[in-house]
């Protein structure tokens, strides 16, 4: 009986976070959807193809290198070997953590968007999903967290606290972008004179469908950050609902009733919400993303207006400080002065969120700005003109309309 009990919990867990890594890697489609209903028709076809080819190498590359960096377990036997006695657990957990790590070129994708190169950014996603994102995800949730954990704890009198990774995926993923954006400079016509000339996007449908996948996977991506059945928690699923919500809600005013920023204040709330899941009560978990929603909506107009940057999706302000801000508020919220669980120090958040930061873009600089000199990034202006879709992959999103 006994036996018999312990091979169904094992079960459990393995089909628990065999289910979360298939919600979260349908996430994915939801990133090639926002991306494709953000740019215009000439660059659809590449925003789908760029998706679906960084998750097959980020497969590869997490699976050989990264995964081993990250939690000190290699795949580099048997079959049988690989099975154990827990039903193939670390496999599905390999999957499971491969969708957070595939996240990155994901991100980085939106920011970069109708004017870089296909194959060296496919080369920098494989860097970050094989090496870059690792190392960090190593000393925050993995084998090497002993140490910086351990320093935080005995300094500020608690670990840095990130259930879901505001911090250790989608901060990493928007700060890495940044240096990316940058090297690569605006789009074609983004300013004439000085003056900013928007761009207007191809289809509302597509980005709003591409949210909507997004937050229903995101329930998998909190929800099964337990790992196991045992530790399910229905205050991460109602905390991330109402950080989803509060995300909308405050960018349906702030934007005037922009669907853009609508859409993409939902994912803001998702965003915010993920470090502090576990610990906020309900009603903080709102106001954690509503603030986030703020911080996109407020964010994007003076990454876009002021400081003349041309992150097309706005991945920097979404991911980047959005996820910051994540981090950070876990050690305000999360605290039971605010009707948290408690158990989290203000400092430790405000560190490890900062460290990230600082880690992020000094390894987008390096990797980003090598791959410019050596082999170049961006589109030549006659490629970029005529949209990646037929500079790059010889075929339009719509073939039809080309034939006579």
């Amino acid at each position: 009986m006994e036996a018999s009990l312990a091979a169904l919990q094992k079960g459990g867990d393995v089909l628990f976070l065999l289910l979360g890594a298939v919600m979260v890697f349908a996430m994915h489609a939801g990133f090639a959807f926002l991306e494709v209903g953000t740019v215009r028709r000439k660059n659809q076809v590449n925003a789908f193809v760029k998706i679906l080819s960084d998750w097959s190498v980020s497969t590869v590359v997490y699976f050989l290198i990264g995964y081993p960096i990250s939690y000190g377990v290699h795949f580099l036997m048997p079959a049988a070997d690989l099975m154990g006695n827990n039903q193939g657990y670390e496999l599905v957990r390999f999957f499971f953590l491969l969708c957070f790590a595939a996240c990155i070129p994901a991100i980085i994708s939106g920011g970069i968007a109708e004017r870089a190169k296909f194959w060296p950014q496919v080369f920098a996603g494989a860097i970050f999903a094989g090496i870059s994102y690792p190392i960090f995800e190593s000393i925050i949730w993995g084998q090497n967290s002993a140490g910086l954990q351990g320093f935080f704890e005995n300094t500020f009198g608690a670990p840095f606290h990130d259930f879901a990774g505001s911090v250790v995926v989608h901060s990493i993923g928007g700060w890495l972008a940044l240096p990316a954006v940058l090297i690569l400079g605006p789009r074609m016509g983004r300013w004439i004179r000085g003056r900013s000339q928007a761009i207007p996007i191809s289809n509302i449908p597509f980005l709003a469908l591409g949210s909507w996948i997004l937050a229903i996977g995101w329930f998998g991506f909190n929800v099964m950050s337990a790992q196991s059945l045992g530790g399910v928690s229905g205050l991460v699923a109602v905390n991330s609902l109402l950080a989803m919500v509060g995300g909308v809600l405050f960018a349906l005013v702030a934007s005037k009733n922009d669907p853009g920023f609508v859409h993409n204040g939902a994912l803001a709330g998702l965003i915010a919400i993920c470090a502090g899941s576990d610990l906020v009560h309900p009603i903080g978990a709102f106001f954690v993303g509503g603030i986030g929603a703020l911080i996109f909506v407020y964010g994007f107009q003076y990454e876009q207006e002021k400081l003349k940057i041309d992150d097309v999706l706005g991945v920097w302000p979404l991911h980047g400080v959005v996820g910051t801000w994540g981090g950070i508020s876990a050690g305000i919220f999360g605290t039971s002065a605010f009707g948290g669980i408690g158990g989290v120090s203000f400092m430790s958040q405000l560190a490890g969120s900062l460290l990230a930061v600082v880690y992020a873009v000094a390894t987008g600089f390096v990797v980003y700005k090598l791959i410019d000199m050596v082999a170049g990034f961006r589109l030549d202006e006659e490629r970029e003109f005529n949209g990646s879709d037929l500079s790059v992959h010889q075929i339009g999103a719509y073939p039809e309309e080309s034939v006579k």
